[in-house]
């Protein structure tokens, strides 16, 4: 049995629940630069509004089922059939606002994607390619969003997108590895920085 002591991780991170810290540990600020999965997060984000994240990565799998795997290209031609079987899904949000939103953030999607030849290629560009490493050392030092992310918020309003404000964005930037906000005693800090180098 091991003696050593438990790896830190950022205080927000809800150590009774297993799933949460799979989150944190796999996932949460990961450069992520496949569009698809950039997709996925931007839809849970949008779904999330004035929700927990806990809330929503408890419904992921649910989603991932109702929408395709996150295809961007099939939830973008769903009508108003499939819409009334997401609204009767209990295993997502049954908010109509949110899955239109999806419907047509998927639409929106493809569009920049057929511009800039992925969404990838587009969304990189507001952090110049490279993610920005926030020096984070109390949940008061943590951001609720940033120049960068109202700057993306107004771009994809501008193109369509719904649900997408600057906190939003802010919070898919992190998700997403756009942003490192590991704190600066957090384990996993450091692991992303060295496995994802500027």
């Amino acid at each position: 049995m091991s003696t050593d002591p438990p790896p830190t991780r950022c205080p927000w991170v809800d150590l009774d629940k297993p799933d949460y810290i799979a989150y944190h540990d796999q996932e949460w600020g990961v450069p992520v630069h496949d569009d698809r999965l950039i997709f996925e997060f931007l839809t849970l984000e949008s779904a999330q509004a004035g929700l927990s994240w806990y809330t929503i990565l408890r419904k992921r799998e649910n989603y991932r089922k109702a929408f395709d795997g996150f295809d961007p290209e099939k939830i973008a031609r769903y009508n108003d059939r499939k819409l009334d079987m997401l609204l009767a899904d209990p295993g997502i949000v049954r908010n109509r606002r949110k899955i239109q939103a999806a419907i047509n953030n998927a639409q929106r999607f493809l569009s920049v994607r057929d511009e800039f030849g992925s969404f990838d290629a587009y969304i990189w560009r507001f952090v110049d390619g490279q993610p920005r490493v926030n020096e984070i050392r109390s949940l008061a030092d943590l951001p609720a969003q940033s120049p960068e992310s109202e700057a993306l918020s107004k771009d994809l309003k501008q193109r369509g997108f719904q649900f997408v404000g600057p906190i939003i964005c802010y919070s898919h930037m992190q998700a997403t590895g756009l942003v490192n906000d590991h704190f600066m005693a957090c384990c996993r800090r450091e692991e992303i920085i060295e496995a994802y180098p500027s």
